[in-house]
């Protein structure tokens, strides 16, 4: 792809139909739950991007067969019943965090030594409550260069199962890597949350792909509590992945903004998936939302409402809403954000950073934002090597001419042809 993409306001409202690829937050949970699976399972409609393909790179050196076709978004992995064949391996996850996360409590599962690391910017992104989890249960789990932050090595002779205490402020991933690796263990895995944990809708996500493949988990009222039972058997079986509801939200705000009318295919009221809640967020702000089984449709306003939402439970939408902020008709405040600095790139900072540049009002706080309605004025947006960042600033010219993105090819890691689609529904 291009060093940058110019975006091309659109001069009427946006009428269109989408189906969108695979959520990257169930293909890898699926992944994982099929490599520990007694026999052969098959994902249909898997998502294909770059942290996609570090796991299934990784499971393949791990030993694991793994088969895939790209055309018909399918994958179809040997599963060996909790056994890890590898005993010594280097896996490179780029920048995938559910990658290095499940797959650092993975090979625990194994005996050897393991080493896990990423690019530069994966090597300041915490994993240390998860390390110290598994070094709870027996494991030797250390960052290599003592950060808490990846290069991991992992040395281990399996688990057997037990209590565990986490913070829970930083990312649900740790206590869902952990999860998906308990039913594999004699003991299971009983964790106690220390503070509260975000993005709890992620744990959700985990119980359903747990209950798919024929394992149960349970937790507490306020997830402060999460136990899986050891001795479970993972049933291999032909998996359907649902559509990315994150990526879902770059078209339903194109609607939002644009007063059109998109219908995402197969998507509907039983989504698993925490960020379909996104609508309940443009449905505050004047959208009209038409829910089916397999559908859903968005309706946007004449003009935007302003809001005051905390998006903590679906953080990975807090940029799309950032993006279409200034077109709302008065203030937008996100809050229960503080986590996302922690992401792919600092998801407060950077959007702030690139909307005063684009000439809006926005004001910054440890945890939440503030932006001011605005007419963006257009210039060059720095991604920051994060897809969500260019995905979601690309929503601004649709309605502003000079709106460039820099490095587009960041979307790669969940949505490799984004802006292709986009140009579909927009032409």
């Amino acid at each position: 792809m291009t060093d940058s993409i110019h975006i091309q306001p659109v001069s009427e409202p946006i009428q269109a139909e989408v189906t969108v690829p695979g959520s990257k937050s169930d293909t890898n949970r699926a992944l994982i739950a099929a490599a520990l699976a007694d026999g052969q399972s098959v994902l249909r409609g898997a998502l294909f991007s770059d942290d996609t393909r570090y796991m299934m790179d990784a499971l393949r050196t791990l030993g694991f067969s793994v088969a895939s076709n790209e055309p018909l978004n399918t994958i179809s992995i040997q599963g060996l019943n909790g056994h890890i064949p590898v005993s010594d391996a280097d896996l490179f996850l780029g920048n995938s965090g559910t990658s290095i996360r499940f797959l650092a409590a993975f090979v625990a599962l194994g005996r050897g030594r393991y080493r896990l690391d990423g690019i530069e910017r994966m090597r300041q992104r915490p994993i240390q409550p998860l390390l110290d989890g598994l070094t709870q249960l027996g494991v030797k789990a250390r960052s290599e260069q003592n950060t808490g932050c990846p290069p991991v090595v992992i040395e281990t002779t399996g688990i057997e199962g037990g209590n565990v205490r986490m913070d829970g402020d930083q990312s649900s991933q740790f206590f869902s890597a952990l999860l998906l690796a308990g039913a594999s263990t004699a003991q299971g895995i009983h964790i106690e949350v220390e503070g509260h944990l975000v993005s709890t809708p992620y744990i959700d996500l985990t119980a359903s792909v747990l209950h798919r493949f024929g394992v149960s988990m349970t937790h507490d009222e306020k997830y402060q509590r999460l136990h899986v039972a050891g001795g479970q058997t993972y049933q291999a079986k032909t998996y359907d992945v649902e559509p990315d509801a994150s990526t879902a939200s770059y078209f339903f705000a194109a609607a939002a903004i644009t007063e059109g009318r998109v219908r995402m295919n197969g998507l509907g009221r039983q989504s698993v998936q925490g960020d379909i809640h996104f609508l309940d967020v443009l449905e505050k702000m004047g959208c009209t939302v038409f829910w089916g089984d397999d559908a859903v449709e968005v309706l946007g306003p004449k003009r935007l409402q302003g809001i005051d939402v905390d998006m903590e439970s679906i953080s990975d939408t807090a940029l799309t809403l950032a993006a279409i902020a200034p077109f709302a008709d008065s203030p937008v405040t996100i809050r229960g954000i503080g986590h996302v600095r922690r992401k792919e790139t600092d998801r407060i900072a950077a959007p702030v950073t690139e909307l005063r540049g684009l000439g809006i009002q926005v004001e910054e706080y440890p945890d939440h934002m503030v932006i001011h309605p605005g007419t963006p004025k257009g210039g060059k947006v720095e991604t920051y090597d994060d897809h969500r960042m260019a995905m979601s600033f690309a929503l601004i010219g649709l309605r502003v001419a000079g709106i460039t993105i820099l490095d587009p090819g960041c979307t790669a890691k969940t949505f490799p042809d984004f802006f292709d689609r986009l140009q579909d529904i927009t032409n």
